[in-house]
């Protein structure tokens, strides 16, 4: 225990004085911090009064927003919030400085440091900067900025927009893609389809011309089809500025003809041929692509459908008139490749609304459809009526076949669906992710209909 005179020490007393002159000078280097923190915020901190400004982006399929989207020079910090449907992320590839992917819903912080000249901004997810997401911050007197407020539409101007841009369907563009090829037969029997990969000028929707990489000039390329037991040739004849090979994706094919360079083959160079040789060994809803240097050559057109067997039939046996089709028989069949990404961006078959082609049906009648997703994201895709039943998936056929009106494909995934047309009308049909198929100028992008007499 302490005595009395422990406790009336002058050490004692000193001790606690000390003990309070510490906090005191903890107190002091706080507070100092925060103004100095504050100093900063506002130009001060001994940086000859240069501005600091706060600019929130935001990320959207596919957008870049920023408001303010002009500053004055000075430093500038991105407060960056991802309200799209997919991961971005931004950089500034001029100050080599970014920030890692955000998920969904997700915020980030980039210091872009002191600025006196523009600067790009891009998201550098593969495809995303060649489908929109690139923007320039302007440097200039402070203020002076386009803002979201005074850029808005009336709601007069929207309603126009939106009503002329539904007349405009289906407009005319140039090029076709899905045109089936029809195969020369070989001495052998064999069924031989020539492709030839090239650059071509691409019309994804009026006016909107970009650098497609086609199979034979069309995106998707042509359509291929053969029969169980066809011995097939693909000779790929390669005139892009880059080497590139084809992968069979979902069919089954010998390793050596898998399109997987430099493992199973040596890159198809540029100005160079190269043939796929295979028998088709079972009945198959496939597709080819490019893989090599895929995150661009595939968005950017490399991709098509092969189908081997009877599908049309195939389908409708497995539908077993759950539909209520009036004679048990589809009179079409129709690919629709996904895409959202490299050149061509969110389109259907290559198109964007409102150059994508509608489809027409009769009270009764069946279509088949093959969704193909070549892009970089699911989309669940939705026909305003009538439901569809899902029959296959990857090529094969389900035991038990489930209906669906909203249908999710995911990257790479072919899924087979029977729509039986129910009532007269003109149907939208759309991706449900709501970016994908309108803006405030109305429908765009994946967006076609189905016109039922």
């Amino acid at each position: 225990m302490s005595t009395e005179a422990e406790k009336k020490s002058p050490l004692a007393d000193g001790g606690a004085l000390i003990s309070l002159m510490m906090v005191l000078v903890i107190a002091m280097v706080l507070v100092i911090g925060a103004v100095g923190v504050v100093a900063v915020a506002n130009g001060g901190g001994g940086g000859g009064g240069a501005t600091s400004t706060t600019v929130s982006v935001t990320l959207t399929e596919f957008k870049i927003t920023m408001e303010p989207a002009t500053v004055p020079a000075g430093k500038v910090v991105l407060q960056i919030h991802n309200a799209g449907s997919a991961e971005h992320n931004v950089a500034a590839p001029s100050l080599g400085k970014r920030v890692a992917n955000i998920a969904v819903g997700g915020n980030a912080t980039l210091d872009l440091g002191n600025l006196s000249d523009p600067v790009e901004l891009i998201c550098e997810v593969a495809g995303h900067k060649e489908s929109g997401m690139n923007a320039t911050l302007g440097i200039g007197a402070a203020g002076s900025g386009a803002t979201a407020s005074t850029v808005a539409m009336t709601n007069e101007q929207m309603d126009a927009a939106m009503e002329a841009v539904a007349k405009l369907f289906p407009a005319k563009t140039q090029g076709t893609g899905n045109e089936e090829l029809k195969p020369t037969i070989a001495a052998d029997g064999a069924k031989e389809f020539a492709l030839e990969a090239k650059i071509v000028d691409w019309e994804v929707e009026p006016g909107k011309i970009v650098k497609g990489w086609t199979y034979n000039g069309q995106i998707p390329g042509p359509i291929l089809r053969a029969n169980v037991g066809d011995k097939v040739r693909i000779k790929l004849t390669n005139n892009l500025p880059e080497s590139t090979s084809i992968h069979l994706h979902g069919l089954r094919v010998p390793n050596s003809m898998d399109g997987v360079d430099p493992y199973t083959q040596p890159a198809t160079k540029p100005g160079e041929s190269f043939t796929y040789e295979f028998t088709a060994l079972e009945p198959g809803v496939g597709m080819y692509h490019s893989h090599h240097d895929a995150q661009v050559q595939i968005p950017n057109g490399l991709a098509g459908a092969i189908i081997v067997g009877d599908w049309k039939a195939t389908a409708m046996k497995a539908a077993g008139g759950r539909t209520g089709d009036s004679d048990g028989k589809a009179e079409q069949e129709v690919v629709m490749v996904l895409n959202d990404a490299g050149n061509i961006g969110l389109s259907l078959n290559g198109k964007s609304f409102p150059a994508t082609s509608p489809y027409t049906m009769k009270v009764g009648e069946s279509i088949v459809v093959h969704y193909y997703n070549e892009g970089l994201m699911t989309h669940p895709m939705h026909l305003h009526q009538p439901s569809g039943l899902v029959v296959a998936k990857d090529g094969h056929v389900l035991e038990q076949p489930y209906m669906m009106d909203t249908i999710n494909v995911a990257p790479g995934e072919r899924i087979t669906v029977v729509y039986t047309a129910k009532d007269k009308g003109v149907w939208a049909w759309h991706c449900h992710i709501l970016n994908h198929a309108e803006t405030p100028q109305g429908m765009k992008y994946m967006v076609t209909a189905v016109i039922v007499s």
